[in-house]
């Protein structure tokens, strides 16, 4: 196994999915050494969780564990939160995330590349990071939203947190 700098760090996962949780799980520890993965699959186990540890890394689905609310828990705490959804990927939902301090939001359908995903969240968690994952994942929204979303909805995401 190559060096990461999640090795060390404990992530906590919350998803209503059993089988997403432990793809995630198997993705992250058979890639990262000695990084603790917890996990959570409603929302009051994550409220606890959330209250009574401290996470390095928090992943949270938006749908169907009240991800908004929790969001806005981690944050509170300081945590360093990344948004995973499929059902709720859309521009205005993206933009929410951030808007809620979100550092990073990945479609489920790229789960298998959480790991560098994640690695850039922590690297990059100090600077405005969320801005080169976005820039990464550019096509794939082109792709999901049809190339001109940004002009449709208004909402220009190379414009977010300028203000």
């Amino acid at each position: 196994m190559a060096s990461s700098v999640l090795s060390g760090k404990r992530v906590l996962i919350v998803d209503d999915e059993p089988d997403v949780l432990e793809s995630l799980r198997d993705i992250i520890s058979d890639s990262v050494e000695d990084c603790t993965i917890e996990t959570a699959s409603c929302y009051d186990e994550a409220i606890q969780m959330l209250s009574g540890w401290t996470y390095d890394l928090v992943v949270l689905d938006i749908m169907g564990v009240n991800g908004f609310d929790l969001l806005e828990r981690a944050v509170a705490r300081g945590l360093p939160v990344a948004m995973l959804t499929a059902h709720a990927l859309s521009p205005e939902a993206l933009k929410k995330s951030f808007d809620m301090g979100a550092r990073a939001y990945l479609p489920k359908e790229m789960m298998a590349e959480i790991v560098p995903f994640l690695e850039d969240v922590i690297t990059y968690e100090h600077l405005p990071g969320w801005r080169r994952l976005l820039e990464k994942l550019e096509g794939f929204f082109n792709r999901k939203f049809e190339t001109d979303w940004e002009k449709k909805t208004g909402l220009h995401w190379r414009e977010w947190g300028k203000h």
